[in-house]
């Protein structure tokens, strides 16, 4: 036996009966962290981002998550027409619009 060895060994055999009610407790903690930093803020970005789609009207200045830039002439329930310069207008899914841009400039 070597003196490295004696500690491990230890450690070992009472590992089983001390720190299995720590760990799920530590795990218990990494999910409510886990769901405070990541899940929580990302739900309400997407709540926010879907209250924006269905506030669309005509006349708002949007941005696309292509970077098209324009301006709101035609809403139906899944599609979005956007007047991007002179007479050219496209038509884009509502879910591609990410931002609107009329405070911006």
């Amino acid at each position: 036996m070597n003196f490295l060895t004696i500690p491990l060994q230890a450690a070992q055999q009472a590992a089983p009966t001390a720190g299995a009610g720590g760990m799920w407790i530590m795990i218990l903690l990494l999910f409510g962290v886990m769901y405070f930093f990541m899940i929580r803020p990302q739900r309400k970005q997407q709540k926010e981002l879907e209250a924006f789609r269905s506030s669309l009207k005509k006349g708002d200045k949007v941005v696309t998550t292509g970077g098209i830039y324009g301006t709101v002439d035609e809403i139906t329930d899944r599609t979005v027409l956007i007047k991007v310069d002179g007479d050219v207008k496209l038509r884009v899914d509502k879910n591609s619009i990410v931002k609107d841009y009329t405070s911006a400039q």
